[in-house]
């Protein structure tokens, strides 16, 4: 079928005798979305001072299940620090043209991703995380921060109208809202950059759910779900940014089970 084609190989040969943007020595798109100046931020917990997170890997793997059911307790913000952390987190910047990641160009990251491109911005739609005001936030990945967006009375209506009585999405404490900005891969990638998208989207969904396993939460990834409206929760404009993965996350119910003595 000819849905398949993207997924194959066969274009790295053309793709090699393209003159790309990047070939062309067009500027590359921004790292990271403009945030308006006087936008709030606010601070989160630095990877180095970590305290939760610290389940073996050997045993999230084990324990890793998609979860649609949640409790009422809210994440901390530690937790949320390290689940942001976890899926986009900074690991190096390029110092100057030299290097292979010369500044402005690409940043290494806590998940891999074709080029180092990172094509994703990560909105979230927050219900119950202590110490922030219900709404929406995008996170900062260079700076490790978050930007507030909207409370969450101005979206009411529209979560309202997308969501309906989907119990996951209404039950979590915090809905991870990826949108891809498409050119940050096509810039380098051109008529490949469907396939590096999609296989990009994947590790960083995998890193949630490994990095909600280890704080006794759980999440499950939602591919279907009202573009237009999802999209104008998170104030995109559907072309150049567009709503591409869910994820709701929250805390694990406890096993009430015991062994009688």
């Amino acid at each position: 079928m000819r849905y398949r084609e993207f997924l194959k190989a066969d274009l790295w040969e053309e793709w090699e005798r393209l003159e790309t943007d990047q070939r062309k020595q067009v500027p590359p798109p921004p790292l990271q979305k403009p945030y308006p100046e006087d936008a709030a931020l606010i601070d989160l917990v630095a990877s180095a001072d970590f305290t939760v997170g610290q389940m073996p890997l050997i045993e999230t793997i084990r324990r890793r299940r998609s979860l649609r059911q949640f409790t009422a307790d809210p994440l901390t913000l530690e937790e949320l620090s390290f689940l942001l952390w976890a899926t986009q987190g900074m690991s190096k910047t390029g110092t100057g043209p030299g290097d292979v990641l010369w500044k402005g160009v690409a940043t290494l990251r806590t998940v891999p991703s074709g080029g180092a491109r990172h094509p994703f911005e990560t909105y979230l739609l927050v219900n119950r995380v202590e110490g922030l005001e219900r709404g929406v936030y995008r996170y900062l990945p260079l700076l490790h921060k978050l930007c507030f967006l909207r409370a969450y009375a101005e979206i009411a209506d529209m979560v309202e109208e997308t969501w309906g009585s989907r119990g996951s999405l209404w039950e979590s404490a915090v809905v991870f809202i990826w949108t891809v900005i498409p050119y940050r891969t096509e810039w380098r990638y051109s008529m490949l950059s469907p396939k590096i998208i999609a296989l990009d989207a994947g590790h960083l969904c995998q890193n949630l759910y490994l990095a909600s396993e280890a704080i006794g939460a759980g999440t499950c990834a939602i591919a279907a779900y009202d573009q237009k409206r999802v999209d104008a929760i998170v104030n995109v404009d559907g072309e150049e940014e567009f709503v591409v993965y869910l994820a709701p996350v929250g805390k694990r119910v406890r096993s009430t089970n015991c062994t009688a003595k």
